[in-house]
């Protein structure tokens, strides 16, 4: 059965929430594999002199967790990832085998 995981992640956009979402979920896919779903948590504007300046969303991304088990089979176990801020940063994303 497999395991699953989120984690949270804030992204912005200048022109809309719905691009947010999109450039939210674009960086997701690129660092977590498995990506199942996605909600949105949050939303709020930035104001500038009186003016929409940027689109703020907050979103729950849903993951599998899996690896392969090393002999081949192509059969996968859970594993635990560790997450942090370092993650939405561009840096890998550390795994830790359960």
């Amino acid at each position: 059965m497999p395991v699953a995981r989120f984690t949270e992640i804030i992204a912005s956009s200048n022109t809309s929430f719905e691009d947010a979402v999109a450039k939210g979920i674009a960086r997701a896919v690129e660092t977590l594999q498995n990506v199942e779903g996605a909600g949105v948590k949050d939303q709020k504007v930035i104001i500038k002199d009186g003016k929409i300046a940027e689109y703020r969303v907050a979103l729950k991304v849903t993951f599998i967790l899996t690896t392969d088990d090393g002999a081949g089979t192509g059969a996968s176990r859970p594993v635990a990832l560790v997450l942090c801020l370092r993650t939405l940063l561009h840096e890998p994303c550390r795994r830790v085998p359960t």
